[in-house]
Formats: C-alpha cells, sequence, structure tokens
C-alpha cells in the first residue's frame, strides 16, 4: 500500500474513476492491450460510474475480469453480480477485447478450472477493489487463505460478510442470502500491476483503521494490502474516521 486519499463523501468515486482512467490510457498507450478485475457492490457504484463516463479510453482493447459471484444465485436476481456488471459496465462500453463473468450456475468446480484456464494467460493491469466491514478482500472472509495459488476458489461466506449485503439492501433476509461464492483469491489479486481501492462509507471504518494499522494477518485479510507495491486507498471522511 502506497497511498491513501481522503476526499469529501462525494468525492471519492470520482477521484477513484478518474485515476483508473488515467492509468488505462496509459497502459494502453504503452502496451496496446490491457487486462483488468472489476468488483461490484455499493462502494463500487461511482468509481465505475465516472470511469465508463471518461473519454478517448478504447474499450475493445481490454479485457475484463470477474472479482467474485454468490453460487446458485439467478443472473436476474438484484444482488446477481453479473447484473451488475452488464449494467454498471459491460453495457457502457462495449464492444470490449472479451469479458469473463462468473457462470453460478455452472458446477462450481468446473467453473473454476474454466476460469482458471483462462485467466493464467494474461498479466492483470488493475483491479478495482473495495474491502468489506469484516476488512474481506473479494470474498475471501477472515480467515482468508492467503497460500492458494489457484485464481479462482470456491470460499465459504462468514455470517458477518452475509449480513452486510442485507444492510446494504441485496437481499430482504440473512436467509435469503447464498452461503457460499466464487472468488478470486487474495495471492491472484495481489498479482495486479495496481490496486484502486474505493471504500465508501461508516460501516467500514473499522475495517480501514485494522487494514492500515494492524500486521499482516489472514484475520484481517485486507491487511494484505499492506505488501502491494501500487495500491491506492480511496476513503471519504466517514470510511477514513478511525484514522489519525
Amino acid at each position: 500500500m502506497d497511498k491513501i486519499i481522503c476526499s469529501d463523501n462525494n468525492e471519492l468515486g470520482q477521484k477513484a474513476g478518474n485515476q483508473a482512467a488515467r492509468f488505462l490510457k496509459q497502459t494502453l498507450q504503452e502496451q496496446g492491450q490491457a487486462a483488468v478485475i472489476l468488483a461490484t457492490g455499493a462502494s463500487q457504484l461511482q468509481t465505475l460510474s465516472c470511469l465508463t463516463a471518461a473519454p478517448d479510453i478504447d474499450w475493445s482493447r481490454v479485457t475484463m475480469f470477474h472479482l467474485d459471484e454468490y453460487l446458485n444465485l439467478s443472473p436476474s436476481h438484484a444482488a446477481s453480480f453479473c447484473k451488475y456488471l452488464r449494467e454498471n459496465f459491460i453495457n457502457k462500453v462495449s464492444p470490449l477485447a472479451d469479458y469473463y463473468l462468473i457462470d453460478s450456475s455452472n458446477d462450481p468446480h468446473a467453473e473454476c478450472s474454466r476460469l482458471n484456464r483462462i485467466i493464467q494467460k494474461y498479466t492483470i493491469d488493475l483491479a478495482l477493489i473495495g474491502i468489506g466491514e469484516n476488512a474481506h478482500l473479494a470474498f475471501n472472509d477472515p480467515p482468508a487463505d492467503f497460500t492458494t495459488d489457484s485464481p479462482y476458489i470456491i470460499v465459504d461466506l462468514a455470517q458477518a460478510c452475509r449480513q452486510q449485503q442485507v444492510n446494504e439492501k441485496w437481499f430482504n433476509t440473512l436467509a435469503e442470502v447464498p452461503r457460499q461464492a466464487i472468488s478470486m483469491s487474495v495471492r491472484h489479486i495481489l498479482k495486479s500491476k495496481k490496486l484502486i481501492v474505493s471504500i465508501p462509507g461508516k460501516r467500514k471504518a473499522q475495517a480501514v483503521k485494522d487494514t492500515c494499522n494492524q500486521p499482516v494477518n489472514n484475520k484481517i485479510p485486507a491487511t494484505i494490502l499492506q505488501q502491494h507495491p501500487d495500491c491506492t486507498l480511496f476513503l471519504d471522511r466517514d470510511s477514513a474516521a478511525g484514522l489519525k
């Protein structure tokens, strides 16, 4: 982690999106193509809105990978991350060079194998991610697996993570939230050349404080971001409340 940017609550997404756009333009200019990982959820809406509105990005040379998805959730469900990415990114920037969504209706082991074969052919230039209220990265809840080299894995969702989805109104009750998901692994997220981490809201303040101040450990998964050489946290005043 090399930088923390704190802004007024309504500017976080704009600053994160602007930085992502500048980096993508530079990457495309230097190497002709780029690969990105995109997260979903409330924390990413403003960032993606700013990024998709940025001028002069040749999206036909950009390949997108999906960060995580619930198991056994209909792609038409309001909480479907596939639905989210289609509505908030893919449909706004198409045609992309290619994009790879997680098919949660497929056998999960077969789906991980399929995605792993594909993503290992790419170097990821940019990942736009967030962290959870329990400091998870993607759906890697504590204690997170810091050792696996598999790009995509099947994970169990902690109750705190599932409750967050209810609090954010993606589901009506805890019972409705799936108990498992396919998630990109921690180690593969860290292989991205650049990480832009958008973390708005007071409910994330403790997770941000722990991420920045606690030693790296898998009980606070986001502490691993301290080891990435090009990682920027974008905070608002609420999420940064626990920092000096």
